[in-house]
């Protein structure tokens, strides 16, 4: 501990990136007796989409709970506002408490004292829209919904990241709100070693990034460890853009030579660049004749103000291209028991899509593609396209679905799984979470496979020092299980790109599905997405987009409409449309 400045040197964990994997990385060090600090640029937590939750997290929470009470007492844990005990999972979930539309901070502090942060999910819907025999074609297959458990039961986390992604998700919650359950809890260890002059167990560092020069931010010692220095950051908005900047007359921090440190900053981390790591591009052979392609697909997101509810909706149906070949693409509607103001819906583009606004012809040749027409039209094309495919995974009509609020989107965005070699960066420093490889994020399988897999492998570290083995082959061997975690995800995810069933209902409830719509679940779409794509220049995602909020005014809707057991196209207020794709569209029995 740096006494002057009050900073911890050399502490036994540093978290580069405060997202679920190393917060939850940081939790699992404390509670085995080291100290840990944390370095985040983006402040308090934002993230503002709704997480599909395998109950393995419950249960690890409540065994971090069980070590913090073992190895402190009670004396050291802390406390939520109302002087109760913080258990974390109790905030979580709970038999005896409620969900609902809820605040965590409210939950956290004791101030709402009948919820608990996570909606159970009550109904498992699976509607199949692929066309067969050259017609429109309805299955819809209802689901038992998973149990949540009574108690967390260590006993119960699953050992491997192909069982834990293969299971059905049991919670829902938004992001943000998990992830200032974890925040908080190291917030207020901190806050408390503080106040009772301590040695501190956790530090953060927010608003802070490690110093971006080269050679100063990351400095090679002699044996390949790295020592870390950061500085503190400002941050505003400049034209549209978030920007960072050092704050003025500020000192660099200096942190020393950490025993391990861990990059989980999201997708496309600078830090691990500098220090060599390298992504490379996924490509999965489906079995359909065209060998390898990429692994990528595209998305539109938006936050419908529809009351979904404590509900997992997933949907596959048939598009054409010009030609008439068929794709798959899929929808999911995600939301939150008992709050009316969550309805997550994500819809697939297929790769003939444009949006081109001048193809479409919305606009005349020669138009500037820079020019607020064009951006305009573009919006349009995007929006329009959205609502109609949200409409048919809602059962809302159209018309009465555009007067319903949106808080967010709908934003374009492409997955394009990627992964690296080796995890291990720095004889002292790994890679995990989204840094190190992302998979397909319908299954919610990168924060799963980050906080469940990756966050775990640092509770064997510092299982494996305390029964004596080396720093060296501790780090070699949590390197290999990071690196075994990602391609359990990849391997999972790669389904989502080619098979009609969604992998995280489950195995089970997979065959289900199968005998219910008789199409086997191995059948493998025509056309792979990506496989020819024509969008190009698409923008991915910026972490910091989730605070954009762009709100379109409307309705609250608390009723969501009872599935239809027609298919869209065989409804009468639809039959021009059916007419019309059929004189279009060759004859393809399947």
């Amino acid at each position: 501990m740096d006494a002057k400045n009050e900073v911890m040197i050399a502490p036994d964990f540093l978290a580069l990136g405060l997202g679920g994997t190393n917060m939850m990385s940081m939790l699992w060090t404390v509670a085995m007796g080291r100290r840990a600090v944390g370095v985040e640029m983006r402040g308090d937590p934002f993230l503002g989409v709704h997480w599909n939750i395998r109950e393995d997290f419950y249960h690890q929470l409540g065994l971090i709970d069980q070590m913090m009470l073992e190895r402190y007492g009670e004396e050291r844990i802390p406390r939520r506002g109302d002087g109760r005990l913080f258990r974390l999972a109790e905030c979580f979930y709970s038999p005896h408490t409620a969900a609902g539309d809820i605040v965590a901070d409210e939950i956290i502090d004791g101030f709402d004292a009948d919820q608990h942060i996570v909606g159970t999910i009550h109904h498992v819907e699976f509607i199949d829209d692929r066309w067969r025999d050259g017609l429109p074609n309805r299955v819809i297959t209802l689901l038992e919904p998973p149990k949540p458990p009574d108690r967390p039961d260590p006993r119960k986390i699953r050992t491997t990241m192909v069982e834990v992604l293969d299971g059905p998700s049991t919670f829902q919650a938004e992001a943000a709100s998990i992830q200032k359950l974890l925040r908080r809890y190291l917030e207020l260890i901190e806050q408390q070693d503080r106040e009772t002059n301590r040695k501190p167990r956790v530090q953060l560092f927010t608003h802070h990034r490690v110093v971006p020069a080269d050679g100063d931010g990351f400095i090679p010692c002699l044996d390949g460890r790295k020592r870390i220095r950061i500085e503190a950051l400002q941050e505003f908005d400049f034209k549209g853009q978030f920007v960072r900047v050092r704050e003025p007359s500020s000192e660099v921090i200096e942190l020393g030579v950490p025993e391990l440190f861990m990059i989980a900053q999201g997708f496309n981390s600078t830090d691990a660049k500098r220090l060599g790591f390298e992504q490379q591009d996924v490509k999965v052979d489906h079995g359909d004749g065209r060998g390898s392609v990429v692994a990528q697909a595209d998305f539109l997101a938006g936050l419908v103000e529809v009351l979904v509810g404590g509900r997992l909706r997933r949907r596959i149906s048939s598009a054409f291209d010009q030609d008439g070949k068929e794709y798959w693409v899929r929808q999911i509607a995600v939301g939150h028991e008992n709050d009316p103001e969550v309805g997550w819906v994500l819809v697939q583009v297929p790769d003939f899509k444009t949006f081109d606004p001048i193809e479409s012809g919305l606009l005349p040749a020669g138009t500037d593609p820079s020019s607020p027409e064009f951006f305009a039209s573009y919006q349009h094309l995007i929006y329009d396209y959205y609502i109609k495919q949200a409409a048919e995974i809602l059962e809302i009509p159209r018309q009465e679905l555009m007067k319903v609020q949106m808080i967010y989107g709908p934003t374009l965005f492409s997955l394009v799984e990627r992964v690296g070699s080796d995890p291990l960066i720095a004889a002292n420093g790994v890679v995990a979470g989204d840094s190190f490889g992302n998979g397909h994020f319908l299954t919610s399988g990168g924060a799963m496979t980050g906080m469940i897999g990756h966050s775990a492998r640092i509770l064997e570290y510092w299982q494996a020092r305390d029964a004596g083995t080396s720093p060296t082959d501790a780090i070699r061997r949590l390197a290999d299980s990071i690196r075994e975690d990602t391609h359990a995800w990849l391997q999972v995810g790669a389904k989502e790109y080619s098979q009609a069933a969604p992998i995280n209902f489950g195995a089970e409830r997979i065959e289900q599905i199968s005998k219910a719509s008789g199409i086997d679940a191995s059948v493998r779409a025509n056309a792979i997405d990506a496989a020819r794509r024509q969008r190009h220049a698409l923008i991915p995602l910026d972490p910091s987009n989730w605070r954009r909020l762009f709100v379109r005014n409307g309705k609250v809707l608390s009723a969501l409409p009872e599935l239809d057991a027609d298919h869209p196209l065989q409804r009468p207020e639809h039959a021009a449309t059916l007419l019309a794709a059929l004189k279009s569209l060759p004859f393809m029995p399947r």
